[in-house]
C-alpha cells in the first residue's frame, strides 16, 4: 500500500528485550523494498530510560532512520483484546477518557511536530461527492451500542446521501424499534451478550414481527447471528430474534476468515443485475449456523472465502438479506444505494396497501 500511495512508513518496534538487534532488523526492512521509505522509527515498550539510550545511540550508529519516539512499557496504554481482536470503543463507558489519556502519554513521548513533518504534505484530496437528485427520504433503523458497533463512516455517508435518515437503536436497552422504513444491524459481539439480549424479548419479539410484516432489513455478521433463533456458546444458549430459521453456533477457532469474493444470484433481493461484478469483502467469525431451514435462499455464490457454507452467504428471507461477508460501499459495490432503493420500494408498497 506504502509503495502505491507513495507514502512514507514509520515503524513502531516492540523493543522489549533489545539491544543491538534493533539495528539488522530495520536495516532489513530498508532492504526488503528499496520502493518503500522508511522515514522513522517509534520505540515501543522501553523498559527505561537506560534501554532508550542504548537503542538511540544503536540505531544513530548504524542506520540513517531517525527515531520519532519513544514509548515506555505502561499499562495505561493496554488495549484489552478478545478472540476478535480489539475491545470495540463501543463496549467502553469512558471511550473518551482513555482516548485523552492515550494522547496525553503519548503526546509526551513522541515527537508529533516531527511526525507530521515526516508524513509530508497531505496527498490528493478525496473526488467531490457527486450531487444526486433529491429523492423521497426513508427512515433506517440502526443498531448501535455495545453489541454492534462495526460500521464504515463512509457507509453511513453513503447511505444518508440515498435519502437515508439513519436512526440509531439500542438492542439492550430499548424497548421499542423506532418508527422506520428499513432496518440494518451491523458486526459485532453478540456472544458476549446474550443474557442482555435475551432478557429485553419486548425488542426481539417486535423486531420479529415487523420483519414477518415485511421490514427491509440488511445485517452482518454479528447481525446475522441476533436475527437468528438462538445462540449457543460455551454450553449456555440464548434465545434470539428468530426471524431467521436457523441457529448459531459458536467454535473455539475462526470458521471464516479473512478476504471474500462473492458472485449475485437470481435471490438477492434488489434483483442480480447482469453486469454485477465480484463483490469483495471481507469475514471474520467463529460462528457456524446449524438446523437451516432447507427452503431458505442465498444471494451469493462464494467463489472465495466461507460464508455461511463455503460455498454461499447472504441468507435471503422474506425481505431481509443477512451474510457473513462485511461490504463496502466502493468499487463497483453499489449495497448501500440498492439498500435504500429496496427500503424505498418496500416502503411505498406498504403505504399503497394500507
Amino acid at each position: 500500500l506504502a509503495r502505491q500511495l507513495d507514502l512514507p512508513v514509520v515503524l513502531v518496534l516492540d523493543a522489549r528485550g533489545m539491544t543491538r538487534g534493533i539495528a539488522p532488523l530495520i536495516l532489513g526492512y530498508q532492504a526488503f523494498d528499496r520502493e518503500v521509505r522508511i522515514a522513522g522509527v517509534i520505540l515501543n515498550q522501553l523498559g527505561g530510560s537506560r534501554h532508550e539510550a542504548k537503542l538511540r545511540a544503536v540505531i544513530e550508529h548504524y542506520t540513517d532512520v531517525p527515531v520519532l519516539g519513544a514509548v515506555g512499557r505502561d499499562e495505561r496504554l493496554a488495549m484489552p483484546e478478545r478472540h476478535l481482536g480489539l475491545k470495540p470503543a463501543g463496549e467502553y463507558d469512558d471511550a473518551a477518557m482513555q482516548v485523552r489519556t492515550l494522547g496525553e502519554l503519548i503526546g509526551r513521548q513522541v515527537d508529533l511536530d516531527r511526525l507530521l513533518d515526516v508524513a509530508g504534505p497531505p496527498g490528493r484530496r478525496a473526488p467531490a461527492a457527486v450531487a444526486r437528485p433529491a429523492r423521497r427520504p426513508v427512515r433506517i433503523g440502526i443498531a448501535r451500542d455495545k453489541v454492534f458497533a462495526f460500521y464504515y463512516p463512509d457507509d453511513l455517508a453513503a447511505l444518508a446521501a440515498e435519502g437515508a435518515q439513519l436512526v440509531p437503536f439500542d438492542t439492550l436497552h430499548d424497548a421499542q424499534l423506532p418508527v422506520v422504513d428499513g432496518v440494518f444491524i451491523g458486526g459485532g459481539f453478540p456472544e458476549m451478550f446474550l443474557p442482555e439480549l435475551q432478557a429485553n424479548a419486548a425488542l426481539r419479539t417486535q423486531l420479529r414481527e415487523a420483519i414477518d410484516a415485511g421490514l427491509p432489513v440488511y445485517a452482518e455478521c454479528g447481525g446475522l447471528m441476533y436475527l437468528a433463533r438462538s445462540i449457543t456458546w460455551n454450553g449456555s444458549t440464548a434465545s434470539m430474534v428468530g426471524a431467521i430459521p436457523a441457529d448459531v453456533l459458536m467454535h473455539e477457532r475462526p470458521v471464516g476468515r479473512g478476504y471474500v469474493h462473492l458472485q449475485e444470484t437470481a435471490a438477492h433481493p434488489g434483483g442480480a443485475a447482469a453486469d454485477a461484478p465480484v463483490l469483495r469483502g471481507h469475514e471474520f467469525h467463529y460462528s457456524s449456523l446449524a438446523n437451516v431451514a432447507p427452503e431458505l435462499q442465498f444471494a451469493y455464490r462464494v467463489t472465495r472465502g466461507h460464508g455461511i457454507d463455503g460455498q454461499r452467504d447472504g441468507i435471503v428471507h422474506r425481505n431481509v438479506l443477512a451474510s457473513y461477508a462485511h461490504q463496502r460501499s466502493v468499487g463497483g459495490n453499489r449495497w448501500t444505494e440498492r439498500f435504500v432503493a429496496f427500503v424505498r420500494s418496500k416502503s411505498a408498497q406498504m403505504k399503497l396497501a394500507a
